[in-house]
């Protein structure tokens, strides 16, 4: 999703394929969550590691890009994708497709209605939620750019996916990043 989004915006992407059961790449050193229960199990060199060599180089290169593009003058609308889990503790989410961000940010939050409105034009079937299955101002690598990014010139939207949609792959994914490019550019005037 993420490298579609970069090549239909002609946009930088930072994609990694570290998985979060190893570290979560969009939580703040020493969250709860950061670890998984198999990677809280490790050694402390190995956990030195495994920053060093993956939580690190995706952080740093995110914060790169962002902070050139402001310095450089620009408004950044960063796009972080995620996928979540349909079921969680045994509850249902319900929602396709869900855009999180920080509803003290006018900019976000234009760009979240206007989104969601422009993927009800586009895919009616579809359900899309405003800051679900998560808030949009919890801990992540959005709301760590807020902290040193003004709303003027940093605008952070975390895009996530339920991974349903993702697993079965196929026609209905490839169709399903196509409407959220579709929505986005609808959303945006095709900037």
């Amino acid at each position: 999703m993420a490298q579609d989004l970069a090549r239909s915006l002609d946009a930088p992407v930072v994609a990694s394929g570290v998985t979060r059961l190893l570290i979560d790449l969009n939580r703040s050193i020493g969250h709860r969550d950061l670890y998984s229960d198999a990677s809280r199990a490790a050694s402390p060199v190995e956990i030195e590691r495994i920053v060093r060599d993956h939580y690190v180089p995706y952080r740093r290169q995110v914060e790169r890009l962002v902070g050139a593009a402001v310095r450089s003058g620009r408004r950044v609308i960063h796009i972080s994708s995620h996928s979540f889990t349909p079921r969680l503790h045994g509850e249902v989410r319900r929602a396709d497709v869900g855009l999180l961000y920080d509803p003290a940010r006018p900019g976000e939050r234009q760009l979240c209605e206007v989104w969601k409105a422009a993927f009800q034009r586009v895919a009616p079937g579809l359900t899309i939620r405003r800051n679900y299955p998560y808030a949009g101002k919890n801990d992540g690598l959005t709301s760590y750019l807020r902290k040193r990014h003004p709303p003027r010139t940093y605008v952070g939207v975390e895009l996530e996916i339920n991974q349903a949609l993702v697993v079965r792959g196929g026609a209905r994914w490839t169709r399903l990043r196509a409407t959220v490019i579709d929505a986005l550019h609808c959303a945006t005037g095709g900037a």
